[in-house]
């Protein structure tokens, strides 16, 4: 599966559809919504809320909490094909798109002995 920021790449050069768009940019908004990090995508989900209500459905489910959210499967309006294509070249003109696979911070030397440190007294309790 593509990454929020290739899809929306493939839909401005013409090889993906608004609707694939929309499902991508629903499904990271939504699944990174307590976290924070997929605020960047907020203009573009206005821009689908405003022209496609609706894209999630809410389904029943035996697990906590109780309900599921899935993706409402229905064709993209193309009066709003202008303001999504707005959309996302401002989303990934902002400094803030996240990569896939960011390298994670290395420790410094006295970071990782602390570390090291509390586990073998941790290990030993």
């Amino acid at each position: 599966m593509a990454s929020v920021r290739e899809t929306l790449e493939g839909y401005l050069a013409g090889r993906v559809k608004a609707e694939r768009v929309v499902e991508a940019v629903a499904a990271a908004y939504y699944e990174d919504r307590g976290v924070g990090r997929g605020e960047w995508l907020r203009q573009i989900m206005d821009v689908i809320e405003r022209a496609h209500p609706g894209v999630v459905e809410l389904s029943s489910a035996a697990a906590p909490p109780g309900f599921g959210v899935r993706l409402a499967t229905r064709p993209f309006p193309k009066e709003y094909d202008g303001a999504l294509r707005q959309a996302a070249l401002a989303a990934l003109a902002q400094e803030s798109v996240p990569t896939p696979h960011a390298p994670r911070p290395t420790l410094g030397i006295w970071s990782r002995l602390y570390t090291a440190v509390r586990r073998l007294f941790s290990a030993s309790a």
